[in-house]
């Protein structure tokens, strides 16, 4: 190539993507309750997800200064545990798990959490080889 062209196509360099035909991926990470875990696994998994990520994890928010009731013992609001799934999916499935989870994990009150969606740039699937959204 000239000049030091790519041969890639230019609709793959616009997309920041070199593999033709894949759908763009996001990261949907919630932090919710942990009693609302079954829940939202549960409601993920009637969407079509087929796999998730879950961590335990501690954290604060908006309920700073007050306290929370969490399996009988009252914390006062330093970190409190939360549970954290993550979850990837191809863009139409953004929308559709974004809701699942807000539906699933509200309970009215504070500290419900929250829900972050991140662009994926490269999925692997170790055992095959399989990349982008063949790898989900």
């Amino acid at each position: 190539m000239p000049n030091g062209a790519s041969s890639l196509p230019a609709a793959s360099l616009a997309s920041g993507s070199d593999q033709q035909g894949d759908q763009s991926m996001k990261l949907v990470m919630a932090v919710i309750k942990p009693f609302k875990l079954d829940e939202v696994r549960d409601a993920l998994t009637a969407i079509g997800v087929q796999g998730l990520t879950v961590s335990e994890v501690k954290g604060f928010g908006r309920q700073k200064g007050q306290t929370e009731i969490y399996r009988g013992a009252e914390y006062a609001v330093s970190f409190l545990p939360k549970i954290k799934v993550e979850v990837v999916v191809s863009d139409p499935q953004v929308e559709p798990a974004v809701e699942a989870i807000k539906k699933a994990a509200a309970t009215g009150k504070i500290g419900d959490g929250k829900i972050f969606v991140m662009s994926i740039e490269q999925a692997v699937r170790i055992r095959t080889g399989e990349t982008g959204g063949d790898a989900l």
